[in-house]
């Protein structure tokens, strides 16, 4: 036997070699400059060898190969560090060929090489799979099989955009990689991705029979005749592909992200070339995407500050890791009933209030739903969706909470019925258990006035619907300690959710900046500019959803209960923006609360398509039918300055103290633009100075409410940036 740093190699007495990557110190394999080290060395012993007749790569992990270290490429994109700009394209460019040239030598190796897949390959994990010259899958449904790169604003780097159209056609391909998205065994083996898909225990044994009974060392794109399946981008088939995926790109991307644009590009140049010069276009196009800031922006948000925050990046340090086996949940509406779900998911013993049995048995229905539609996808079973219901306890009974380690309340927002149901069930909470209120907009420190231990209550503020929103924004209040903080964290980490810290204020910071969005295109609405003008334009900004129809699925009712709520807290420091006279007028006058009403910015029609409600021509008059390019840009920069700037001035107050909280927070939480990394790497990547001076035009044309903070005015002045004046620990470090 050899050893690598990264592989074991055998060689059986058939003189078929057993290559098996089980990186040290890792829970899973990725591709790093070692290990890629490792595979060019393997690939010239297979070569060179005589008695070697074939070879199969598998993983000693649980999985085959997460893809590649994304914290090294993290570096590299927005063109790096150090050097002239031409060395550091130069070398990204050489670096990533010579990635691609290390997998081509093996798929040309002239011996059959099996990839025997034992668990889940990602990225350039797959592509190494792909570089093979056969495929089989253990049956495992929890493997996926992907390329997951356009995600984090990536492309498939290692040969995917040039091997997987070559394998099974580019109208098959494209979808997997602009997506992102990943198969199980199965599904792969019907998309042609993987040859066979046989149990765990006979997959090496399959790999072995098919090199000693077959052993076809050439791949097809690299055989006499072979043609593209479904045709190349010139054939009337292949053609049709790229225009028709071309037209679907822009409606959806709308040009936000380079990454996708770039990969239509690389599948349909390379397929038009030799599988070598394929490659040499992929790896420009790779180049070309880490120089761009968008990616560098992505890749720091969605990969790097998304693990370290998940990781526990901001737990405090020092407390004894918390574990909650019993919670209480007060309230079982949409709230209420999401949390019940993911959490008995994750196994806790749920109790799950409300004022009517009725209405509580009604909440733990939302998890049996949930339930079946998993069964009936195959993705649990009647075993495991009878405990989890077993689980969830409904009940209208204080006293079935006793002995609960956390409590959150997800009542009303009103802080009298707040107040009333704290007080109730602080006697039940377990000796060393916390109080957790999951309030939008109330400010968590008058929430505490309710409960006898202020350090013990915090906010714990879920995103609806809970069991697909991966945020959880966690509210300091100011007597709130470390240790409640870190016992929050530890819950929503049982829970596998991301979690941000900000500090006690009105909307916090997710509502806060989220609610600047819908206000902006309300103000829009009230500038008399044509109401799909005001949608279609959110829409281009890469917003998930326009404003207008944003008002209506969050509630125009409860928008309106919030303001009236503030305006009573505020008194005469309240100041009136152009959203609320419309509003009013829409709840109070007209009684079009939203989309649960059945009517409110849009009609929805009863099995029919929504439509913006022709009434609104009356409700504003409008002075904008039309808009041009250049209006359309000035109106996509009022929604994504408004927002930033808010990011900015939570920055300033201390509500948001991290800028990976700022970011993440705002990417998973309101859908902010995920192109530009969140609003803090949006103002980054203009520049703070030009943000600044944008920032001013807009208020000079619009209103005060765009007019640039103080930090940003002093940041500008100094030519300073949020990620280098506020890096994370970590990046100080290294710095």
């Amino acid at each position: 036997m050899t050893t690598y740093e990264n592989f074991s190699f055998d060689v059986d007495s058939d003189g078929i070699a057993l290559a098996t990557w089980d990186m040290p110190g890792r829970s899973m394999n990725v591709l790093s400059q070692s290990s890629m080290a490792d595979i060019a060395s393997i690939i010239e012993k297979i070569m060179s060898d005589d008695g070697i007749k074939g070879a199969v790569i598998t993983s000693g992990k649980g999985a085959f190969c997460a893809g590649a270290d994304l914290s090294m490429m993290g570096g590299q994109a927005g063109g790096g560090e150090g050097g002239s700009p031409e060395d550091r394209v130069k070398g990204m460019y050489e670096g990533n060929l010579k990635f691609n040239m290390l997998l081509r030598d093996l798929e040309t190796c002239g011996k059959p090489v099996v990839a025997a897949i034992n668990g889940t390959a990602l990225g350039g994990g797959l592509e190494v799979t792909l570089a093979c010259h056969y495929r089989v899958a253990s049956d495992n449904p929890k493997t996926q099989l992907g390329l997951p790169e356009a995600k984090v604003g990536l492309l498939p780097g290692g040969g995917g955009t040039q091997r997987l159209p070559r394998l099974i056609g580019a109208g098959a391909a494209l979808p997997i990689i602009l997506q992102g998205s990943s198969l199980n065994p199965e599904k792969a083996a019907k998309a042609g991705i993987v040859h066979k898909v046989v149990p765990a225990d006979q997959l090496i044994d399959e790999a072995k029979k098919w090199i000693r009974e077959v052993g076809d060392a050439e791949q097809p794109w690299d055989k006499k005749g072979y043609k593209v399946p479904g045709g190349d981008p010139n054939s009337k088939g292949g053609a049709q592909v790229f225009t028709i995926g071309n037209a679907q790109l822009h409606k959806q991307t709308h040009g936000n992200f380079p990454a996708q644009k770039y990969i239509l590009s690389c599948v349909y140049e390379g397929l038009q070339v030799p599988i070598e010069a394929g490659l040499r276009i992929e790896s420009r196009y790779f180049t070309k995407l880490l120089m761009d800031p968008r990616s560098k922006a992505m890749i720091r948000s969605l990969f790097l500050s998304m693990q370290e925050l998940q990781k526990g990046a901001r737990r405090p340090a020092g407390v004894p890791e918390f574990q909650v086996k019993k919670l209480g949940i007060l309230g079982a509406g949409m709230m209420g009933a999401g949390i019940a779900y993911v959490s008995a998911q994750a196994g806790m013993e749920v109790v799950l209030l409300d004022t009517e049995q009725a209405g509580a048995e009604k909440g733990k229905a939302y998890s049996q739903k949930l339930l079946e539609k998993a069964l009936e996808r195959g993705k649990t079973t009647q075993d495991k969706m009878d405990a989890t219901l077993a689980r969830i306890t409904p009940t209208t009974n204080f006293g079935d909470l006793k002995g609960a380690d956390l409590v959150i309340e997800a009542v009303f927002e009103d802080r009298g019925i707040k107040a009333e149901v704290t007080k109730k069930a602080e006697p039940m909470i377990a000796e060393g258990g916390i109080y957790g209120s999951n309030t939008s907009t109330l400010p968590i420190s008058g929430l505490a006035e309710a409960y006898s231990k202020p350090e013990e209550f915090i906010g714990i503020h879920f995103f609806s619907p809970v069991d697909k929103m991966q945020l959880v924004e966690i509210i300091m209040g100011e007597k709130t300690s470390d240790e409640t903080l870190a016992k929050a964290m530890d819950y929503v980490k049982q829970i596998r959710k991301t979690p941000i810290v900000v500090n006690d204020s009105r909307g916090f910071y997710t509502s806060r900046c989220f609610g600047t969005y819908v206000s902006e295109g309300l103000a829009m609405l009230a500038d008399g500019i044509k109401p799909a003008i005001v949608e279609n334009t959110g829409k281009m900004t890469g917003m998930p959803m326009p404003p207008l129809a944003l008002n209506d699925e969050v509630s125009l009712e409860l928008g309106y209960k919030v303001r009236q709520q503030t305006k009573k807290d505020l008194g005469d420091k309240y100041v009136e923006g152009p959203a609320d006279k419309i509003v009013e007028k829409m709840v109070v006058d007209l009684g079009r609360l939203g989309r649960k009403a059945g009517k409110g910015f849009y009609d929805y029609p009863e099995g029919g398509k929504k439509k913006l409600w022709p009434g609104l021509a009356d409700l504003v008059e409008t002075k904008i039918e039309e808009a041009d390019p250049e209006l359309v840009e000035e109106y996509k920069k009022r929604f994504l300055c408004i927002q930033a700037l808010e990011a900015a001035r939570c920055f300033e107050e201390g509500v948001v103290t991290d800028v990976r909280d700022a970011d993440v927070g705002a990417i998973l939480g309101w859908g902010f633009a995920p192109w530009t990394g969140g609003p803090l790497s949006y103002i980054d990547m203009l520049g703070t100075k030009e943000f600044v001076e944008l920032c001013d035009s807009l208020a000079q044309k619009y209103g005060e409410r765009f007019k640039p903070n103080a930090l940003l005015r002093e940041m500008a002045e100094k030519g300073e940036s949020f990620y280098t004046r506020f890096a994370p620990p970590k990046e100080k470090a290294a710095a």
